[in-house]
């Protein structure tokens, strides 16, 4: 699978006018956006255990906007398909886009952490 649509703020950063200025705030963002690292899948987690659909579909459609501003395109629709198999209760289908879905924000945490270490002052 591509890496293409992991992470990428260069959008974000462009908008911005790509200077230090702007680095630092998108550092900020990325960093807000991280912060929370697992503990959503683990709510998640717990609420689908739980048969709490409509509370994990909260909870996925949340990290989706906050993480889908970080040029996240493979995470947001891993998190798209989760949440209408959630809506629709297709419950044979959750764990294997669960697994997906976090296996894709994983891969963002790892790419943010990168991008941080490289451009956060």
């Amino acid at each position: 699978m591509s890496e293409e649509g992991i992470f990428s703020v260069d959008t974000l950063l462009k908008y911005m006018g790509n200077d230090d200025k702007a680095r630092t705030i998108v550092a900020k963002i990325v960093r807000d956006a991280c912060a929370p690292g697992m503990a959503p899948f683990e709510q998640a987690g717990a609420a689908l255990r739980e048969q709490r659909l409509p509370d994990a579909g909260k909870i996925f459609h949340s990290l989706r906007g906050s993480i889908g501003t970080l040029g996240a395109k493979r995470l947001v629709a891993a998190s798209l398909e989760l949440e209408r198999a959630i809506a629709e209760q297709s419950t044979d289908s959750i764990p294997s886009l669960f697994a997906a879905l976090e296996s894709e924000y994983q891969l963002v945490l790892r790419d943010a952490d990168a991008w941080l270490r490289r451009n956060a002052a």
